[in-house]
Formats: C-alpha cells, structure tokens, sequence
C-alpha cells in the first residue's frame, strides 16, 4: 500500500499528531510519499521512523501507484488537496487538525485506528461530484473546478451588485445582493450554511444557490438538479467583482460570459468503518444533544 501524505503550513500545537501520523503509517508497513511543500515546512520538526519519498505534483500520479491521499489539515486544505489529486480517482481521507471537520473528519484522537482500518480495508469510497465553471474570457487556469461552491460577490465595501441568473437557457432571477454561491451537497455544510442554505446529502444530485445577503427578502436558496447548467451575467457600480472556486479566486468584469455546469468528474471520499455523513453532522452541529444541563 502506497499513499501521499498531504499537507500545509503546520503549528507547533499540532506536531504531536503529525508525528503520530507518520509512526502509524510505518507501524503498519505502509509506503509513504510526502508533498513537497509540505515536507519542506515539517521536516527539520518530525522524527520519520522509516523510509519516505517527495510527491511533487498532480503528474506523479502517474508515476506512483498511489492508493490513497492522506490530508493532514482542516477543510480548507482538503479544498487545496483537490488541485492535487484532480482526476486521478485516488480517494482521500482528512484527518481533522483545524476546527469544525466536514470534510477532515477524522479526529486526531483516532489517528491510529483510521490508519488501521484503512490497512486491513476496513472502510468503503464515495464519489463527490464537482462544479466546473466555463469562462470567456478563461479565468482560473487548468483549474476551473470546485468541490465545494462557487461564487460571485461584490468588491470589498462597494455597492450590492446585480446578477442575472439563467437556468438551463431560461431566465430563472435577478439577485440584487452582495452576491450568491452555488454550491454541490459537499459545499452545502460550508459558506452556503452560515448564509441560511439547506444541508443537501452527498448522493442526492442537487446544486444549491444561496444569496448572500440579498435585498429583497423574498429571494430564498433554491435546490436544482446537478443536470442543470447555470449561467449569469453581473453588473455594478463598480468595474470588478470577485469570483471564487473553493479557496481561490479571481477579478472578473461585466463582460465575462460565465456558466457552471457539474464536472466531468468528482472526489472519491474514504468512509472508514463505522462512520458515516449522517455521524459527522450529527457530531459537528450537536444533533440529538441536550446542552442545557
């Protein structure tokens, strides 16, 4: 068994677990690849108990017959660790080490016994399905995809702006607001919540568009199916607004043509033994816990 250890800048607090993480892995005879960057940063701080390589980029998928994506984070560098893995079908798994742990949602205290299951194959994979955004003029480079959402929002303090909004061809709305966010059942439990958007499953086939705080209070998130294509057109007092995918973004204008369609392909997602979507939303929104006594 083969995997990549994926990672960002680390914190002190944290080394503990990292170390714990690498003495897992070589307890279990399992052959490790770190991502550059991110052995640059731990390196001079972990003792590795073995043998590891360097893993440079998304093209050494091609190279090493890699099994697995081992992301050591919260879910913003899950987020990052997508622009790695792309379309290679290698699944992932987060070990959380930052705050709430959506994505990352296996807890440093169980470090050990995830790694364990994954090497007596003790878990199952699901697929994540993607956003993929058409621009004219092209923005984003060879990553014009989003596990998460996408979105389209004003300028630091300026003015709300307008963004027309079409639903396969037909015009669907205008929202006047300080923008809006489509998001796949994965981005569901992210920015599209905290602006009152509903919690989609994974399987479920919908995309959600959420605005983000709109002018007219009628205007509400509405679920479509990911067979849809969405495309809009945006206007304001000002000459640029921002676009995002996941944690990176870009300047665009008036006359960018843009569209969001689902991607040719997803994430594939490790579900180890005995967890599950519904335990995680349970656990990281309090479900089912009395906290008045």
């Amino acid at each position: 068994m083969q995997v990549v250890v994926y990672g960002k800048q680390y914190k002190d607090k944290d080394l503990p677990f990292i170390q714990e993480v690498f003495d897992a892995l070589y307890a279990q005879g399992i052959t490790t690849y770190i991502y550059t960057n991110y052995l640059n940063d731990i390196e001079a701080a972990v003792n590795f108990p073995g043998p590891y390589a360097k893993f440079d980029d998304y093209l050494d998928f091609r190279v090493h017959r890699i099994d697995f994506v081992l992301v050591l984070g919260g879910d913003g560098t899950m987020l990052n660790a997508v622009t790695l893995v792309r379309d290679s079908g290698v699944p992932m798994l987060g070990f959380n080490l930052g705050r709430m742990g959506f994505l990352a949602s296996t807890e440093k205290k169980n470090i050990q016994s995830a790694i364990a299951k994954l090497a007596r194959g003790q878990y199952t994979t699901e697929e994540r399905v993607m956003l993929y955004l058409e621009s004219n003029p092209p923005v984003f480079g060879d990553l014009p995809f989003a596990l998460n959402d996408c979105t389209l929002l004003k300028r630091d303090t300026s003015s709300m702006i307008t963004i027309h909004t079409f639903l396969n061809g037909d015009y669907l709305n205008s929202y006047w607001a300080d923008g809006i966010i489509i998001a796949t059942p994965t981005g569901s439990t992210g920015y599209s919540l905290s602006c009152g958007g509903p919690i989609v499953f994974p399987n479920s086939g919908n995309f959600v568009i959420t605005p983000v705080a709109p002018h007219n209070l009628n205007v509400r998130p509405v679920v479509i199916s990911d067979e849809s294509v969405l495309s809009f057109e945006v206007e304001g007092r000002g000459d640029n607004f921002i676009c995002t995918l996941d944690s990176r973004f870009e300047l665009i204008g008036a006359q960018h043509q843009l569209a969001v369609r689902k991607n040719d392909f997803g994430i594939r997602f490790i579900q180890l033994q005995d967890e599950s979507f519904l335990k995680t939303i349970r656990d990281k929104l309090a479900w089912g816990s009395d906290i008045r006594n």
